[in-house]
């Protein structure tokens, strides 16, 4: 339940991400939804095989390139989908830097089990 809950919260901080950042249009929630889910799903297999690949560099920038990978898979996302589309790679920037704050509000919000 907790997992579905996170899943939905995703999606919503992705809706709102893109109500927030110019140059981002989602379609509806059902689409930041997906968008979510996919971004979640490609950056557990890709970005999770970019970031061992690039891990000493990675270490030496203080984890700035693992954040241009999670916003190179926001454009990746971008590209396969419909309904959701950024401006390039300044507004993915910004977007996951909303997103990311904007989840870090509902993990406080949320009970700790």
């Amino acid at each position: 339940m907790k997992t579905i809950i996170e899943i939905l919260l995703m999606g919503l901080a992705f809706f709102l991400g893109a109500k927030l950042v110019p140059g981002v249009q989602v379609d509806s929630y059902g689409t930041a939804l997906l968008a979510a889910i996919l971004v979640a799903l490609v950056n557990a297999t890709i970005g999770t095989l970019l970031r061992v690949l690039t891990f000493p560099i990675n270490f030496l920038t203080l984890g700035l390139v693992s954040f241009i990978i999670t916003v190179l898979m926001i454009l990746l996302v971008d590209r396969i989908m419909d309904g959701f589309n950024t401006s390039g790679f300044l507004a993915a920037a910004i977007l996951a830097i909303v997103v990311a704050i904007i989840k870090a509000i509902f993990g406080a919000f949320s009970s700790k089990d």
